[in-house]
């Protein structure tokens, strides 16, 4: 008796929310029909992650035939510690606006946007997890920015997912510099045993499949530092899940705009 009535409020509510603050891409501001989407034209500017690609790393192989499952030559000569990695889309372009935006000018606009991207990609990744953990902030980091863009991230897939979340598992444990400009090898000496379990989550994380969640993969350093670590901790399995996959075959539209991961 009561359904149809909340229903009709909650449709009217909505409709009325639209006139006051009609929906916009959250790219460009341009008119589309709901929130929490982009145009046409930005969303001709992603470069979504579709097969084929890397079972290990998640990285686009243009070119390979066949359903795969598919290994890269970077899966063989330096494996990760994590078992795969997936992505929505290359970074650079629209994604790289969007992620700039939330993660160091405190816009969530493109949250939503982001966590049906990473749905999608990582539905496989969802379905097997038992729990989802988020790459971990510096507390002065964390102070400083005033929110983990991770831990938005792993708590919307939570939501979405019914996969629980535990925000706190894993925290840093040292202050790293900025990884911008580093290259591969400085990139993982910079993060070595920079991670750790906190010591009332061991035993959530023991014999579970993770799923870590970060905004944008680089290199896989960070990754594989914070797989190591859950790992130790008795983690059985982790996989990796994020926004965006930097990827040197990017074309080259994507290239515009300043590198600041």
């Amino acid at each position: 008796m009561f359904e149809p009535v909340a229903r009709f409020a909650a449709d009217s509510l909505r409709y009325s929310a639209e006139l006051i603050l009609p929906p916009v891409c959250v790219s460009c501001a341009a008119p589309v029909t709901r929130h929490n989407l982009l145009c046409a034209k930005c969303w001709g500017g992603l470069v979504p992650i579709t097969a084929p690609y890397c079972g290990r790393l998640g990285i686009p192989l243009p070119g390979y035939d066949g359903s795969g499952p598919h290994l890269s030559v970077q899966s063989f000569t330096d494996p990760p510690i994590f078992d795969r990695a997936r992505a929505a889309c290359v970074y650079g372009g629209v994604i790289r606006k969007l992620v700039v935006r939330f993660k160091f000018e405190d816009r969530h606009e493109p949250l939503p946007l982001f966590l049906r991207l990473m749905r999608d990609a990582g539905r496989e990744l969802l379905a097997d997890a038992d729990i989802i953990v988020p790459v971990p902030l510096h507390r002065f980091r964390l102070l400083q920015r005033r929110f983990n863009q991770s831990a938005l991230l792993a708590q919307g897939l939570s939501r979405a997912s019914g996969v629980p979340a535990l925000v706190m598992a894993l925290k840093r444990t040292k202050r790293t510099k900025a990884q911008v400009g580093l290259q591969h090898d400085a990139r993982r000496a910079n993060v070595a045993e920079a991670f750790a379990i906190s010591a009332d989550r061991r035993r959530a994380v023991a014999g579970k499949r993770v799923l870590l969640v970060d905004d944008v993969v680089t290199t896989g350093a960070t990754a594989n530092a914070c797989a190591a670590a859950l790992i130790a901790a008795g983690a059985r399995a982790v996989d990796v899940l994020a926004v965006a996959l930097v990827w040197q075959g990017a074309p080259a539209f994507l290239d515009e705009g300043e590198d600041v991961l």
